[in-house]
Order: structure tokens, then sequence, then C-alpha cells
């Protein structure tokens, strides 16, 4: 069962580093703004997009495989159909704890898959409203 609850919400806002699949580079979308504002917040974000090189100054992956550095936290900005092809990739690391799903995306079949293997598990919520909300 996805998290809901402020508790454990706020247990994953303890996190380091997340990495954002979709990352966009341009401005005014909101996988560029969310994983900006999570920047200024003091997270270390790593950009996945393979279309970039480069997001906020800092190298973009063309995928989680990619990614050298551990990972607390992915945030996903791609379409729903496409989560557990993302999750496949979550599965073969073992530093992954939560996968975040943003706001209008959702997949109880991918979700029920990283729930079993021990990790968390949230959709259709925005990590900066979470983050506002929660952490002020």
């Amino acid at each position: 069962m996805p998290v809901t609850d402020d508790e454990t919400l706020d247990e994953i806002l303890d996190s380091e580093t997340i990495a954002v699949v979709g990352c966009s580079t341009t401005p005014g979308k909101a996988a560029h703004d969310v994983p900006k504002y999570l920047l200024e917040h003091g997270y270390d974000v790593i950009p996945v997009n393979p279309f970039a090189d480069e997001i906020f100054d800092r190298p973009a992956y063309d995928s989680l495989a990619d990614v050298p550095d551990g990972i607390d936290v992915v945030d996903v900005f791609r379409p729903s159909e496409e989560v557990s092809e993302i999750v496949a990739d979550v599965l073969e690391r073992d530093d992954v704890a939560t996968v975040w799903l943003q706001l209008g995306i959702t997949d109880d079949e991918s979700g029920q898959r990283v729930e079993s293997s021990g990790r968390r598990f949230v959709q259709d919520q925005c990590l900066k409203v979470q983050h506002e909300r929660l952490r002020g």
C-alpha cells in the first residue's frame, strides 16, 4: 500500500540524495522546477534524462543504471506506463529506499513490486508540495 501518512512522508524527506527520472531542462515545467526546489533546499539532486548532458550544472545520466553514486529516493516524472521499467531499474540497485511517483503518475502493480522488495512507495503526490507542507 503506497505511503500516505505524514510520519513516513516526513521520514522520506530526511533523505539526502534524490535521482529525478525525467528531469527537464525547461524552466516552468514541474519536472524542472520541483528538482530545482529540492536542490535549493539542500538535497543532492541527480538528473536522469537521456536527452540532456547537464541540468542544474550537474551531469545528467541516461538511466538509473548509469548513476554511479548512491541514491536514497527515485523521484519519477514520466508517464505511468513507463513506471514498470523504471521500477525494474530500481530493483537492480540495493541503495534506493523509496520510489516516489509525482502527481498524476500511478502504477499499483509496480508499487507492490517496490514494497515487496522492502522499499517505500509513494504515488500521485508532489515531493515539493509535501516538503513545503511538512517542512514549511
